[in-house]
C-alpha cells in the first residue's frame, strides 16, 4: 500500500472518530491542532482550542441528539485534505426532529485539512435550518 493510500485511510479514521465523538457528546478537542481553524454556517469562525470549544458548545446547544450516518458517507481524499459528504438525523433542542431525505435538512459536506493526525482546518457546509422552518425568507418551503 502506498504512503498516500495509508495517509488517506489515516485521515478517514480521524474524521470518523470526529463524527462518532460528536454524536455521543464526547470531547473531541484533542483531534484538533492547537491553532485549528473551524467554520460553521452562521457562526463566527473559530481559531485555536478555546474558540473551537466555544463554537462546538454553541452548536451543541441546538440539538438534543444528532446522528451522522457514517456507513453511507462519501469520501474524497487528496493529500492532506479529506472531503466527507453525508446525511444526519436527530432532534433539535425544541423537540423538532429531522431526517435527511424526509426534508431538506440533514445533508452536509465537510472539508478537513489533516496533518500529523490532527485537524488543522475544518469547513462545515450545510443548511443550519434543519427543520425547514425558515419559511419567511424561503416561502416555497410551505409548498
Amino acid at each position: 500500500m502506498s504512503s498516500l493510500a495509508t495517509s488517506a485511510e489515516d485521515h478517514k479514521a480521524v474524521a470518523v472518530d470526529y463524527f462518532k465523538r460528536l454524536d455521543t457528546g464526547r470531547d473531541l478537542l484533542d483531534l484538533f491542532d492547537d491553532e485549528a481553524y473551524v467554520c460553521f454556517p452562521k457562526h463566527v469562525p473559530a481559531r485555536g482550542t478555546e474558540e473551537v470549544r466555544r463554537l462546538f458548545t454553541d452548536i451543541g446547544a441546538l440539538f438534543t441528539s444528532i446522528v451522522h450516518e457514517i456507513p453511507y458517507f462519501n469520501y474524497i481524499a487528496e493529500g492532506e485534505f479529506l472531503v466527507v459528504e453525508g446525511f444526519t438525523h436527530g432532534v433539535l433542542a425544541d423537540g423538532t426532529s429531522w431526517h435527511a431525505g424526509q426534508g431538506l435538512g440533514g445533508r452536509f459536506c465537510n472539508v478537513f485539512h489533516i496533518r500529523d493526525e490532527k485537524i488543522q482546518r475544518l469547513f462545515i457546509y450545510l443548511d443550519p435550518d434543519y427543520a425547514d422552518a425558515d419559511t419567511k425568507r424561503f416561502p416555497w418551503l410551505n409548498s
